[in-house]
């Protein structure tokens, strides 16, 4: 059974930075097809963040690039959304993902972190 487990989040100034991370356990990062965080503002659909696609290709939602940075730890077993110049927009619950697809999608989910940026 895989378990993702998210954290990192809090309260933040508008053009500040903050570190999330995604551990998972269960499986070896390796395993997955494709890793990454969402996010959910209130009232909003969730929606993509970063992520990396089998192993190595990183992308990105339009209004996070260049300023947000998806990474991962082999032997953390961990990936990480690094976020610089946060502004209040970016307020949400980040979520963290991975999907395996073997015989069918498999979709593992984290319990999510709030991230919330003041003006």
């Amino acid at each position: 059974q895989v378990q993702v487990v998210e954290s990192g989040g809090g309260l933040v100034q508008a053009g500040g930075s903050l570190r999330l991370s995604c551990e998972f356990s269960g499986k070896s990062l390796f395993s997955f097809n494709s890793m990454g965080w969402y996010r959910q503002a209130p009232g909003e659909q969730r929606e993509l963040v970063a992520s990396i696609i089998n192993g190595r290709l990183a992308k990105y939602a339009d209004s996070v690039k260049g300023r947000f940075t998806i990474t991962r730890d082999n032997t953390k077993n961990t990936i990480y959304l690094h976020m610089n110049t946060l502004k209040t927009e970016d307020t949400a619950v980040y979520y963290c993902n991975a999907q395996i697809v073997l015989q069918g999608t498999h979709t593992y989910w984290g319990q999510g972190t709030r991230v919330t940026v003041a003006s």
